[in-house]
């Protein structure tokens, strides 16, 4: 058995019934559907979905322990349909709980098809209650047959107020912390680095107090910053770097910088990261970041997403490698995103704003006989097939959202919508 010293804080103060749980009171506050259900052992089989360091694993325990379901635990990263055959025997001869065991699959978006396929039967059948854990968004991750069969609960990162719950509940709480005399001189660097993360909020904290042997330890942006500088972190699918490496990809394709951005990959594929992960961020970089600039990015993105789901590791590497240097050499152009962006804003500011007649459709006599459609100009009957007729909402009319980009491509675009709509884009 670990001394307590060995294990780390994270472990420590890992909650064990709702009272210390941290957070996530849409899910678990007075009054909800995962307390109630907990309280009077009718959980459905769920799937929780949310960043690293949330809660995910111990929602499932205690969810477990106020039900007084028997629970199991299974690890998608070292387990396979082996190990969940065993899960659903045992829960089959469970005596007086046989058929009302709980199943947890920790990183449940790991699993392949056929392992996911496995339980299939264990759920419908209520063998097994299933609870999921994923940092990954289960429309893509978790096939449609189980997905159907589950409750999709989500979990957020913790609130600022909540991390400084968190911290003042450690130092005042834990028997080894309580050792100490930790004063909290600065915080703005301890929220910065865990991210909203509360394992990994209470790892750093429990570093800065063992950088200091003894005497007081004052935690100060300065010392958080210069733990974080010298502690080696390797990139893990699950853990602290994840977030940051994909964002250090993404930038790098988007500040046209293959080296870097073929680096950033290899620290993903070497961390075992799923490789639909990185086609999916290709996938949104080849529109957001270039887009019109280059259309063709969108279809490289897109075969090399289809190619990745066919091939799998090893070789998805090799088509992912190919992918990022064609977007990080590409023309660069945002000007799509800003214009969806523009025109959400604009949308949300003046409200459902009336469809102008003309462009209505006039399916009844009725609506032709009000108007619904009168004055529509057939475009294609027009010369250049462009008749200018006006498609905004009335208050609206003149208002430009697209905005063509600084490249050759889009150059050419300015020019053909100068010369049909003259003063919107600038004549």
């Amino acid at each position: 058995m670990l001394d307590a010293e060995n294990i780390p804080l994270a472990e420590r103060m890992r909650p064990i019934s709702f009272d210390s749980y941290l957070g996530q009171t849409h899910l678990i506050g007075k009054g909800s559907i995962l307390k109630r259900a907990a309280e009077n052992a009718t959980l459905p089989s769920m799937i929780l979905w949310g960043p690293p360091g949330v809660g995910k694993t111990t929602l499932a325990r205690i969810l477990a322990e106020k039900s007084g379901l028997p629970f199991h635990q299974l690890s998608a990263i070292n387990s396979g349909v082996k190990d969940i055959r065993e899960v659903i025997n045992r829960a089959k001869s469970g005596g007086m709980f046989a058929g009302k065991a709980i199943l947890f699959i920790d990183e449940i978006h790991r699993f392949s098809k056929s392992q996911q396929d496995c339980l299939l039967g264990a759920v419908e059948q209520g063998l097994v209650l299933l609870i999921g854990a994923t940092t990954e968004n289960p429309s893509f991750e978790v096939i449609p047959a189980l997905r159907s069969r589950c409750q999709i609960f989500v979990l957020n990162h913790l609130t600022h107020d909540e991390m400084m719950e968190l911290i003042n509940t450690a130092i005042e709480e834990d028997k080894i912390l309580q050792t100490r005399k930790i004063e909290v001189v600065e915080t703005e660097a301890l929220m910065r680095a865990s991210g909203g993360d509360a394992r990994r909020l209470l790892n750093i904290l429990e570093m800065v107090v063992s950088s200091v042997p003894k005497g007081k330890v004052k935690v100060t942006n300065h010392i958080v910053k210069d733990i974080i500088q010298n502690t080696t972190v390797l990139y893990n699918k699950g853990g602290e770097a994840h977030y940051d490496i994909i964002s250090a990809f993404i930038k790098s394709i988007r500040s046209s910088d293959p080296n870097a951005a073929v680096y950033y990959l290899a620290r993903m594929v070497e961390g075992g990261e799923d490789p639909k992960f990185i086609a999916r961020r290709l996938l949104i970089s080849a529109s957001e970041d270039i887009g019109n600039a280059n259309p063709t990015a969108l279809v490289i993105a897109t075969s090399a997403f289809q190619a990745v789901e066919r091939i799998g590791w090893p070789e998805a590497r090799i088509i992912l490698s190919q992918c990022t240097v064609y977007l990080a050499t590409s023309a660069k152009s945002n000007s799509s995103f800003l214009a969806i962006n523009d025109a959400q804003e604009l949308v949300r500011d003046t409200g459902d704003l009336q469809v102008p007649l003309h462009l209505r459709n006039a399916p009844t006599s009725l609506m032709s006989k009000i108007g619904f459609g009168d004055g529509y100009q057939y475009d294609h009957n027009s010369s250049r097939n462009f008749s200018f007729q006006e498609c905004m909402p009335e208050s609206l009319s003149g208002t430009r959202l697209y905005n063509p980009g600084d490249n050759q491509r889009e150059t050419q675009m300015r020019s053909q919508l100068r010369a049909l709509w003259k003063q919107k884009y600038g004549y």
